[in-house]
């Protein structure tokens, strides 16, 4: 069963039996906010996470993420969840320092 590990949020574990959503949306489905000022349009990188493990669980890169990639908006680990979605077993993310809720509380 395919599965999104939150490393920060005390390795919240979501799994997902129909993973064909965006990641942003199966992370909302199981109750964890996360950020995404721009509606989960790719015109922001509010919604960006940090890969730790199975980037290569993930689709492709788009030409959203590369352009922002390109401008150094995004680094080498960090993908946007509105945009990615799950395509293999499991994937390790951590929520990006900046774009971190006040009203949440993290682990290291």
């Amino acid at each position: 069963m395919p599965q999104i590990v939150i490393e920060n949020l005390f390795n919240f574990t979501i799994q997902s039996e129909c993973p064909s959503g965006k990641v942003i949306d199966l992370i909302h489905e199981n109750g964890i906010d996360w950020m995404h000022a721009c509606g989960k349009k790719a015109r922001c990188t509010t919604c960006k996470m940090i890969v730790v493990k199975g980037k290569e669980n993930l689709t492709e890169m788009n030409d959203r993420e590369k352009l922002f990639l390109s401008q150094g908006r995004l680094k080498q680990d960090e993908r946007l969840s509105c945009q990615t979605s799950l395509i293999g077993e499991r994937i390790v993310i951590r929520v990006a320092e900046r774009n971190k809720f006040p009203h949440l509380e993290y682990s290291k």
